[in-house]
């Protein structure tokens, strides 16, 4: 079994070396790319910091960092308060909870694409929510966010938080039921009240899940792009623009390779940032825990 079992790693090492190696290349040749003029096609020149530079003073770049941190900052908080809630409510062992589970989970097995057709259909003016509750007598009610250019990426956080929170619920449920049952009891006995021992106890507890549910969705914030282009196309004008899509209409619409590697660098080095401090408190605690 063994022989097998270093058969099996060794067949699959050359694959994962080239796997490794094509990711590695491709990550540096956009850096250097980063660094060139580059237009429709690549330039063996470089220029430094240029690119960076016109990163930066590009207004449209700077309303999309804007957009994306509007975004993430909402989608993360309402996804893992939602999620948590939804988690909580599903511990109690309410009736028919593998199709509550399947329920909530449902929006997270759909594409982004399908999500956000199925909510810029809900949010259009003319035919989903608002035509809907005027056509019932609410002659007065208006929701037209999708097409306001000050509250359009409310609409994307409704969208993403809809389909994020169930993976959310999925994580922190299975983080609630790794709580030894026993401090439950002893918190019965002593009468603290059930939302102390959340905030007390049970969150501090699942820090670890805490940890990984925030930086999944961080990096889903970070490369959000599918769902942007089905519910507005970044419109009305570009008040809903996200470096993704900025990156994208740089690299095909605009032909401005330079300028669109300089942006992947700079979403590269965000989600660095974000996995980094995760990844160095694992080794800590494992380095501790071994000790």
């Amino acid at each position: 079994m063994k022989r097998r079992g270093l058969a099996a790693w060794g067949a699959l090492l050359p694959l994962a070396v080239i796997v490794g190696v094509g990711y590695v290349g491709t990550v540096l040749w956009t850096l250097r790319t980063s660094m060139s003029s580059s237009r429709t096609f690549p330039k063996d020149d470089f220029v430094g910091l240029q690119q960076f530079e016109r990163l930066l003073d590009n207004e449209r770049w700077m309303l999309a960092i804007h957009n994306l941190a509007v975004y993430g900052v909402l989608y993360i908080v309402a996804a893992m308060l939602i999620g948590f809630l939804l988690a909580v409510f599903i511990d109690q062992k309410v009736r028919g909870e593998g199709v509550l589970r399947t329920a909530f989970l449902y929006p997270y097995a759909m594409s982004f694409v399908a999500t956000g057709l199925v909510w810029q259909w809900v949010l259009n003016p003319d035919s989903g929510l608002q035509n809907a509750m005027q056509q019932l007598g609410w002659t007065t009610f208006q929701f037209d966010w999708i097409v306001d250019q000050d509250m359009v990426i409310y609409t994307v956080v409704i969208a993403g938080t809809w389909q994020g929170a169930g993976l959310v619920m999925a994580l922190m449920l299975a983080g609630l039921r790794g709580i030894d049952e026993e401090i439950w009891k002893a918190a019965r006995l002593d009468g603290i009240p059930t939302w102390r021992v959340y905030l007390s106890v049970v969150l501090p507890m699942m820090g670890p899940t805490l940890a990984t549910v925030f930086t999944l969705l961080a990096v889903s914030v970070v490369k959000v792009f599918d769902t942007v282009v089905a519910m507005t196309q970044g419109g009305p004008g570009n008040a809903s623009d996200v470096p993704a899509k900025f990156i994208m209409d740089h690299l095909f619409g605009r032909a401005n390779l330079g300028l669109a590697s300089a942006g992947a660098v700079m979403l590269l080095l965000t989600v660095l940032a974000l996995v980094a401090p995760l990844a160095y408190a694992r080794s800590r605690q494992k380095t501790q825990g071994g000790h």
